[in-house]
């Protein structure tokens, strides 16, 4: 899990590496070379989808995995584009609240009251936030877009992170992996075709960059922590990924010199206080029915 974080941390800067090329196109190119590195650890070991569908994992569910994995990995990209990297970062970091407000409404989970004032805390940040990067028209004119978008990928990633606690106890590690990045990218490479009118312009730089998103963010972050997902709560693992924004901005700092406005950073510190109160001692003893 530790490699996995500092792998997350990275992904943004590569990402701004590469904005030469259309954000879905790269999203194309990170989903099918990290399902193609995988072929080779997964057929030896492989099982069928039908024998999955009786161990319990039915394939529809496979396949809404891919699909939101897909989308999460679009949006989250194409806001790169939009806002700084720190900005990005926080937002779709921001998972354990809206993990909190899932388990509330879809699971009648019942939670502490410090844990919902968290909740509105982290959320009052995020509004703050997007209001104090779109002010700044230097360097980022369209921050408030690049904000909604890094969200949205939030939003669909607590979907994604859902999904993949169900199948996982159903399924091995290898056959949930290769499947939901085999999903993500049929997912995102028709997006991109859709999007582009036809064949994409692609760099040489972002064959570089989609190779190491692959590897790296993809397969070592993502893989680890869908490994873990089967052994520990889905909402403490996304609050260890939390450190991606941290890792992510410093790393933003040094290598593109970009700093956030006072305000911004006001309010990226409102978030992670939210984010803090809505974990501590976040779910009561009894579960409402």
């Amino acid at each position: 899990m530790v490699i996995g974080l500092l792998t997350f941390g990275f992904a943004p800067i590569l990402v701004r590496l590469a904005t030469d090329v259309e954000a879905l196109t790269l999203a194309a190119l990170r989903t099918f070379f990290a399902a193609l590195f995988l072929i080779p650890f997964w057929l030896p070991k492989r099982v069928p989808l039908k024998q999955l569908r009786e161990n319990g994992a039915k394939p529809l569910w496979l396949i809404a995995a891919g699909v939101s994995l897909g989308l999460h990995f679009s949006l989250w990209i194409w806001s790169l584009h939009y806002t700084s990297v720190a900005s990005a970062s926080v937002l779709v970091t921001i998972h354990p609240v809206m993990l909190i407000v899932a388990e509330s409404l879809i699971f009648k989970k019942q939670f502490r009251p410090l844990v919902w004032i968290g909740v509105f805390i982290a959320f009052g940040g995020s509004v703050l936030l997007g209001i104090s990067d779109d002010t700044q028209a230097g360097q980022f004119p369209n921050a408030l877009l690049g904000n909604i978008l890094a969200f949205s990928a939030a939003v669909i990633f607590v979907v994604y992170f859902l999904i993949g606690r169900k199948i996982r106890q159903h399924t091995e590690w290898i056959d949930y992996v290769f499947y939901v990045y085999l999903y993500a990218a049929i997912t995102c490479v028709v997006l991109s075709l859709v999007w582009s009118g036809g064949w994409p312009y692609i760099s040489g730089m972002a064959l570089l960059v989609g190779i190491a998103l692959a590897i790296g963010p993809t397969i070592i972050g993502h893989g680890s922590m869908n490994y873990a997902v089967k052994y520990v709560s889905p909402t403490l693992l996304s609050t260890l990924i939390l450190s991606e924004a941290v890792i992510a901005a410093i790393a933003a700092y040094f290598i593109f010199n970009e700093i956030p406005a006072a305000l911004s950073i006001m309010a990226m510190l409102i978030i992670m206080t939210g984010v803090a109160f809505s974990w501590t001692r976040r779910i009561a003893r009894k579960n409402v029915a």
